[in-house]
């Protein structure tokens, strides 16, 4: 099954940068890369839109941009 998951919920998975994320965060990140996550067009808009560098674009995790 697959989960569409609101904005806010993508910015707060992708801008903690420890291991100590709390559950919520963790469970939205295994989803993310076991790939049950659906993005759809105006979600990825917006969180590219907000990627302002290279360095944050290569900080997301792969596959989901």
């Amino acid at each position: 099954m697959k989960v569409i998951v609101d904005t806010s919920a993508w910015f707060l998975a992708l801008r903690y940068d420890t291991l100590d994320f709390p559950a919520p965060i963790q469970e939205l990140r295994h989803i993310i890369h076991v790939h049950r996550v659906q993005m759809i067009g105006p979600i990825r808009q917006k969180i590219l839109s907000d990627i302002s560098s290279k360095s944050q674009f290569k900080k997301t995790p792969g596959g989901i941009l």
